[in-house]
Protein backbone atom coordinates (compact mmCIF):
# COMPACT_ATOMS: atom_id res chain seq x y z
CA UNK A 1 0.00 0.00 0.00
CA UNK A 2 1.79 3.37 -1.15
CA UNK A 3 -0.65 5.80 0.62
CA UNK A 4 -2.52 5.60 4.03
CA UNK A 5 -6.12 7.00 3.49
CA UNK A 6 -8.06 8.12 6.64
CA UNK A 7 -10.69 6.34 4.62
CA UNK A 8 -9.01 2.94 4.49
CA UNK A 9 -8.33 2.78 8.29
CA UNK A 10 -12.32 3.95 9.12
CA UNK A 11 -13.03 1.10 6.91
CA UNK A 12 -10.82 -1.18 8.51
CA UNK A 13 -12.29 -0.59 12.44
CA UNK A 14 -16.20 0.00 11.32
CA UNK A 15 -16.87 3.25 11.65
CA UNK A 16 -16.77 6.56 10.56
CA UNK A 17 -15.56 7.98 13.84
CA UNK A 18 -11.90 10.53 12.83
CA UNK A 19 -12.11 11.09 16.77
CA UNK A 20 -12.17 7.55 17.67
CA UNK A 21 -9.61 6.42 15.04
CA UNK A 22 -7.10 9.26 16.62
CA UNK A 23 -7.46 7.58 20.14
CA UNK A 24 -6.37 4.11 18.50
CA UNK A 25 -3.58 5.18 16.45
CA UNK A 26 -2.49 7.48 19.49
CA UNK A 27 -2.64 4.36 21.65
CA UNK A 28 -0.70 2.64 19.47
CA UNK A 29 1.86 4.88 19.01
CA UNK A 30 2.68 4.82 22.68
CA UNK A 31 2.94 1.40 22.59
CA UNK A 32 5.40 1.18 19.75
CA UNK A 33 7.18 4.02 22.03
CA UNK A 34 7.66 1.58 24.93
CA UNK A 35 9.12 -1.17 22.55
CA UNK A 36 6.27 -3.01 20.79
CA UNK A 37 7.79 -3.42 17.64
CA UNK A 38 5.99 -3.25 14.31
CA UNK A 39 5.04 -6.20 12.48
CA UNK A 40 6.57 -5.02 9.52
CA UNK A 41 9.49 -2.83 8.60
CA UNK A 42 8.77 0.43 7.74
CA UNK A 43 10.71 3.79 6.87
CA UNK A 44 8.01 6.19 8.15
CA UNK A 45 7.11 8.09 10.78
CA UNK A 46 5.41 5.91 13.51
CA UNK A 47 1.83 7.76 12.97
CA UNK A 48 2.04 6.41 9.11
CA UNK A 49 3.55 3.08 10.45
CA UNK A 50 0.76 2.65 13.05
CA UNK A 51 -1.73 4.00 10.38
CA UNK A 52 -0.57 1.09 8.00
CA UNK A 53 -1.19 -1.69 10.96
CA UNK A 54 -4.97 0.04 11.37
CA UNK A 55 -5.45 0.35 7.57
CA UNK A 56 -3.82 -3.33 7.25
CA UNK A 57 -6.58 -4.70 9.77
CA UNK A 58 -3.58 -5.85 11.73
CA UNK A 59 -4.57 -3.29 14.85
CA UNK A 60 -8.36 -2.89 16.14
CA UNK A 61 -9.64 -1.48 18.94
CA UNK A 62 -10.56 -5.38 20.49
CA UNK A 63 -6.99 -6.26 19.84
CA UNK A 64 -5.01 -2.99 20.98
CA UNK A 65 -5.48 -3.34 24.28
CA UNK A 66 -4.06 -6.87 24.41
CA UNK A 67 -0.87 -5.88 22.21
CA UNK A 68 -1.14 -3.71 25.42
CA UNK A 69 -1.10 -6.78 28.06
CA UNK A 70 1.27 -8.24 25.78
CA UNK A 71 3.91 -5.24 26.01
CA UNK A 72 3.80 -5.10 29.90
CA UNK A 73 4.59 -9.07 30.09
CA UNK A 74 7.73 -8.75 27.80
CA UNK A 75 8.70 -5.73 29.86
CA UNK A 76 8.15 -7.78 33.08
CA UNK A 77 9.88 -10.87 31.72
CA UNK A 78 12.91 -8.50 30.71
CA UNK A 79 13.57 -6.00 33.74
CA UNK A 80 16.21 -7.74 35.88
CA UNK A 81 16.13 -7.39 39.75
CA UNK A 82 17.54 -4.16 40.90
CA UNK A 83 20.85 -5.09 43.01
CA UNK A 84 20.99 -4.21 46.36
CA UNK A 85 23.30 -1.66 46.94
CA UNK A 86 26.87 -2.24 49.16
CA UNK A 87 26.57 -1.45 52.78
CA UNK A 88 29.26 1.29 53.53
CA UNK A 89 32.41 1.14 54.99
CA UNK A 90 32.54 2.26 58.33
CA UNK A 91 34.65 5.71 58.39
CA UNK A 92 38.00 5.84 59.61
CA UNK A 93 39.07 7.71 62.64
CA UNK A 94 41.80 9.69 62.97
Amino acid sequence: MARITVEDCLQQIGNENRFALIHLAVERVKQHRQGAPFPERCKNKEIVCTLREIANGQVNFNNVRELKKQLQQQTAANAEPEAEPAPAAPAAEA
